[in-house]
């Protein structure tokens, strides 16, 4: 009976990681055909045995050369030939470069009309090297050849709900996280996110999963309220059509299968850091600074510091990815207060609210040990053994990187 959880078996690896390791300490519980792996603090990797990253390239410059040099960098997606695809949210327009990191061309430009763009953040690459560029003011999703060719576009209605994550496997299959706004004279919604399918046309496909809206955005009342560090899903679309998927307000990430059946959860201890001032002086200097920037007049800025709210704790994680030989990603929460005086200076609330650290569990969910990425560097996506992201110099100015994962054997073979 599923209503009743039936241990059927507990068992304790004493499994050895692939780069060379300790024994792994926790423990797998079948319940009803679900695998529930509880990982202790402990990982596989022993010192010296982890992978840790290299960078490869890096594309940027703080003044010569416009093509090389970055507004708001947002997304990235990578074609068939590793051409790196990155959308400037600034300039409204996509810039294309060699694997090697050479200027090649521009996609889309600032506007309304066919093939420009408004409020583009997003672009994913789907099947066939067909770009996906969803536009949030035009109410539409553009599709782009590589070359630069505006294909036909699919209206997005606000009124259906807010295309809120994008996500496309190496094999360009895209999904999309919609999730349902109270708006003005409407039913109200049901509350339920949705991730769906994308088909090659740009329609909306297969309904993958649902589940209940997070609240770090709520329109639904008199007066719109922005909830930092409110229960929040997150979710990964692996390249085999499975789906990570976990709330942040506890460690504990589930995986489903292309069928949606939930087979596996992993587990790790955690303790949830308190929210200090210091972190809610430091968010609100960021917000009002980006409000002033957007040309908010100061008597409003006021009025926007009271939809701002705060929960008492940190999530328990910040991101979840799917990485090289089926690994599973879990990034850790950084705190402002953690950060030292000139840090705190350039803090960037979109870039900066995950840790450079990431826990990294092996394809069957056991801690292998902790990954750090550099600092002030975001990831935007993982592909085979590399992550490309954004990383800030210290006038703050944007440049892609692409970092590439080393293995201990590698490193020891080199």
């Amino acid at each position: 009976m599923r209503g009743t959880t039936a241990i059927i078996a507990v068992v304790t690896y004493a499994a050895v990681g692939c780069s060379g390791g300790s024994t792994w300490t926790g423990t797998v519980t079948d319940s009803a055909g679900v695998q529930i792996v509880a990982n202790t603090e402990r990982g596989i990797w022993t010192a010296g045995a982890g992978w840790t990253l290299e960078e490869e390239m890096k594309i940027g410059a703080v003044e010569g050369n416009p093509d090389y040099q970055f507004g708001q960098i947002g997304f990235m997606a990578v074609d068939s030939q590793d051409r790196l695809y990155v959308l400037d949210a600034q300039a409204q327009e996509i810039r294309v470069f060699s694997p090697e990191g050479e200027f090649l061309q521009r996609i889309g430009r600032p506007g309304e009309g066919p093939g420009e763009l408004r409020g583009a953040i997003y672009v994913v690459m789907g099947t066939g090297d067909t770009l996906f560029v969803p536009d949030t003011q035009n109410q539409r999703l553009n599709r782009f050849t590589t070359d630069g060719t505006a294909l036909t576009s699919v209206r997005m209605s606000i009124e259906d709900g807010l295309p809120a994550v994008f996500q496309s496997t190496d094999a360009g299959v895209i999904a999309v996280q919609i999730r349902p706004l109270s708006l003005p004279n409407r039913p109200a919604p049901d509350s339920m996110d949705v991730i769906v399918r994308l088909e090659s046309s740009g329609s909306l496909g297969d309904t993958l999963m649902r589940f209940p809206s997070g609240q770090t955005l709520n329109l639904g009342g008199a007066t719109p309220e922005i909830n930092l560090y409110s229960a929040e899903p997150a979710w990964q679309l692996r390249n085999d059509g499975k789906i990570l998927f976990g709330v942040n307000d506890q460690y504990r990430v589930s995986l489903y299968g292309a069928d949606g059946a939930l087979e596996r959860i992993i587990t790790k201890p955690f303790q949830r850091e308190p929210v200090s001032q210091r972190d809610k002086d430091a968010i609100l200097g960021f917000m009002e600074g980006m409000w002033r920037d957007a040309g908010v007049p100061p008597a409003l800025l006021q009025q926007l510091r009271t939809m701002v709210h705060f929960g008492e704790f940190f999530p328990a994680f910040s991101a979840i990815q799917s990485g090289l030989e089926g690994t599973t990603w879990i990034q850790h929460v950084q705190s402002a207060a953690a950060l030292s005086d000139e840090e705190l200076e350039d803090f960037n609330l979109i870039e900066d609210s995950g840790a450079p650290e990431w826990d990294v569990f092996d394809a069957d969910g056991r801690f292998l040990g902790v990954v750090a990425m550099p600092p002030r560097f975001a990831p935007r996506l993982f592909r085979d053994d590399k992550i490309y992201g954004v990383w800030r110099d210290d006038l703050d100015v944007q440049h892609v990187v692409r970092l590439r994962i080393v293995r201990a054997e590698t490193a020891d073979a080199e």
